[in-house]
């Protein structure tokens, strides 16, 4: 992730910066370059432009302590974004050289410098029932998830084979009911709490985001009463209920009691170690089996003493929430915020990045004796998870929000405009958009394919219904309820990869138009991981026109007022190559060669201010040439994804390994990911003081 902080770094390379910097200077002199030419907007009289005071920089050290400016230096020279365009411009010797002194900088400050911590939070919804699902091992979901966009109709997903099959029957989040005689998607009587919102530009498993009101708790509180009460917790659902549930079939009466006291601390002790994802504490133990015996005794019957005690397991902050401790005999590595995570933490975290739930058996297993970070005994573990169907989970998750696909639920194009992107009855073809690019991620997972291919594959899915609209000749009928998709090989390159899809175009643009703008912004944000900043608050409206005069000009006449303000082209710099290169493509992604007023369509433009382009099949094969963008950025969303939290500048070199291993040929889907469970940042913790939170939390279970 690149931190940029445009109005710093505008100024102090404007303002001579890029001229003197690293001039046959010794490293010492580096503050010193910043002295003699940028001094007046950044120290000098007082004046201190974007809280930077250059005066108080007295050698290289007070600089390596800022490593997001030397990151944002680092990445605006590699991008051209400056020196300005209205400024001297920077001969390439000195630039690489420029470059290469930042880059020894920023690596030397990275060495110590601590890892972002990730706070206490609570599982979130997706989560939390998934980890119910496999705690209780059910045979299907608890409650409904508006979370998974694409429902399996039938079960495909095996990532063991690494082969998808040539067709695939699935359906869309908002028409996912009783369909095909299939069970309805959730347990009777069980109601699930609000989705958790993503995060911008992150996701929402992002622990800053996952706090706990009190409404929300007394919400999961109910819950956990209500899936214990449940009628579809029975013997045929759940296949856990012989060990848990089940009555214990003695013949002694004399010694039924102790049998049962035995029996009960014996699955508590398994049920325990489960959901708290380490080995019970014997206080806790006894606790919650003399509980147990206490509603035996009163004559509640043995199955729904179980019932009660898993209820209130289902409530507890030790299931609940997701959280690491400092351990006061592991090493500090670098200071604090470098400590090696214990091996069962170790076991959740790749719980939740691949499965999005707790730990099974054998990882706890490895991890209770102290294996499971054994280098071989890891990567071993990886690979099963990765081949286990519930990394289907992965796949739920992670693109559908990676790409942002919940804005294409919300898009309905101007039916006067486009009748076409409708059926008779008022269907939207949104529900076939959807799942195009959502098929491409699973089978570049299943078949361990490159990542690349996300952006140019030899391949596309689409159904009777999204193939004919692509093609012109949409008559009906369409498929509604359940979609057949087929797996097409490509012919145009203008389509295919999760850019230049009918879904993302039409995400992307308003009832009416398109918005070269906000697809550019998507395009930096989602492909490169380098979303623009905020548009400044007292930016004018553009010009007012009548609509004949309007209706003369192409989109891109219409903001060009916007560039000649300087504060604003910078980041129309960044943004605009990316939306105007996507201008061929209608408001409802259908390919377009002129406008409604009969202009041309121009999507030509520079990208990252050194490769010119005349069409979008130049821009694409640019995309490719500059591919390490794509994939240090898509790693970076793995990442943040991975550890539930914004990325930093620690992180960074970790970015850069992954990115080169890929680079050189390791660029396969679970390559990337096996990379990440052995990064550096996901094997290492900075952990805050407890949140009073969880406190809370158990003191209302309590009484």
């Amino acid at each position: 992730m690149k931190f940029i902080l445009p109005t710093v770094t505008a100024l102090l390379l404007s303002a001579g910066l890029s001229s003197s910097l690293l001039a046959d200077e010794p490293a010492s002199a580096l503050p010193l370059a910043f002295k003699a030419h940028c001094i007046k907007c950044h120290g000098e009289d007082g004046k201190v432009k974007g809280k930077v005071d250059l005066l108080a920089l007295k050698s290289d050290g007070d600089l390596l302590v800022k490593p997001e400016l030397l990151e944002s230096l680092l990445g605006v020279l590699e991008d051209r974004e400056m020196p300005p365009e209205d400024e001297p411009p920077l001969q390439e010797a000195k630039r690489t050289e420029m470059i290469g002194k930042i880059k020894t900088m920023l690596q030397e400050t990275q060495k110590t410098l601590a890892f972002a911590p990730t706070p206490i939070r609570r599982m979130n919804r997706f989560q939390y029932n998934n980890a119910v699902v496999d705690l209780l091992e059910l045979d299907r979901e608890i409650f409904r998830l508006n979370e998974r966009l694409m429902r399996r109709r039938e079960n495909y997903f095996r990532p063991d084979t690494k082969k998808m099959p040539d067709k695939v029957r699935i359906s869309s989040r908002p028409l996912s009911k009783d369909i095909d005689n299939q069970r309805p998607e959730g347990f009777k009587g069980v109601a699930s709490f609000p989705q958790d919102k993503r995060a911008e530009h992150g996701f929402d498993n992002r622990a800053d985001h996952l706090s706990l009101s009190p409404l929300l708790m007394e919400s999961f509180l109910k819950l956990s009463q209500t899936i214990v009460e449940s009628p579809d917790l029975n013997p045929k659902e759940c296949r856990s209920w012989d060990w848990l549930f089940a009555t214990p079939n003695h013949p002694d009466t004399v010694v039924y009691q102790d049998t049962v006291s035995h029996e009960i601390r014996d699955r508590l002790k398994r049920l325990l170690r489960r959901a708290f994802r380490r080995p019970v504490e014997p206080e806790t133990l006894a606790r919650f089996a003399s509980f147990a015996d206490r509603q035996l005794a009163a004559g509640a019957p043995f199955e729904q003493t179980m019932r009660t005690v898993v209820g209130a397991v289902l409530g507890m902050p030790e299931f609940l929430y997701l959280y690491e401790t400092p351990d006061p005999k592991s090493s500090d590595i670098g200071g604090q915020g470098r400590q090696r995570i214990d091996d069962l933490e170790l076991a959740t975290r790749l719980a939740q990045f691949f499965w999005s739930s707790i730990p099974d058996d054998p990882l706890l297993d490895l991890a209770e004796v102290g294996q499971l970070s054994d280098p071989t005994t890891l990567t071993a573990q990886i690979d099963r998870m990765l081949n286990d169907r519930r990394s289907s989970r992965f796949c739920d998750n992670f693109p559908a929000q990676w790409l942002q696909l919940d804005r294409l639920i919300t898009s309905v194009p101007d039916p006067k405009k486009f009748p076409k992107f409708y059926a008779n009855d008022g269907y939207r073809m949104s529900m076939h958009m959807m799942a195009e690019p959502l098929l491409l991620f699973e089978t570049v997972y299943i078949e361990d394919r490159s990542i690349v291919e996300l952006l140019d594959p030899e391949f596309t899915w689409q159904s009777p219904m999204l193939g004919a609209i692509y093609a012109g000749n949409f008559k009906g009928p369409h498929q509604v309820q359940v979609q057949e998709f087929k797996r097409e090989p490509l012919t145009d390159p203008r389509r295919g990869g999760i850019i230049t899809n009918a879904a993302i175009m039409t995400m992307t643009a308003t009832p009416t138009r398109t918005q070269p703008i906000t697809r550019g912004a998507w395009v930096n944000g989602v492909i490169f991981n380098d979303p623009p900043e905020p548009p400044p608050a007292d930016v004018p409206p553009l010009p007012e026109a009548n609509e004949k005069e309007l209706a003369k000009l192409t989109i891109r006449e219409r903001l060009a007022m916007h560039r000649k303000r300087k504060d604003c082209a910078s980041c129309h710099n960044q943004i605009d190559p990316f939306g105007f290169a996507l201008e061929n493509f209608g408001p409802t992604g259908f390919w377009r060669d002129q406008y409604e007023n009969g202009r041309d369509v121009d999507v030509s433009g520079v990208l990252f201010n050194q490769h010119p382009f005349e069409t979008v099949i130049e821009f694409k094969e640019l995309i490719l040439k500059e591919k390490q963008r794509f994939i240090r950025g898509f790693t970076a969303h793995l990442l943040s994804y991975a550890l539930g939290r914004e990325l930093g500048v620690a992180d960074s070199p970790t970015l850069d390994d992954i990115t080169a291993k890929a680079m050189a040929g390791h660029d396969q889907m679970r390559s990337v990911l096996k990379s990440i469970a052995r990064s550096e940042p996901f094997l290492h913790k900075n952990t805050l003081a407890a949140s009073p939170e969880i406190n809370d939390h158990q003191t209302r279970i309590d009484e």
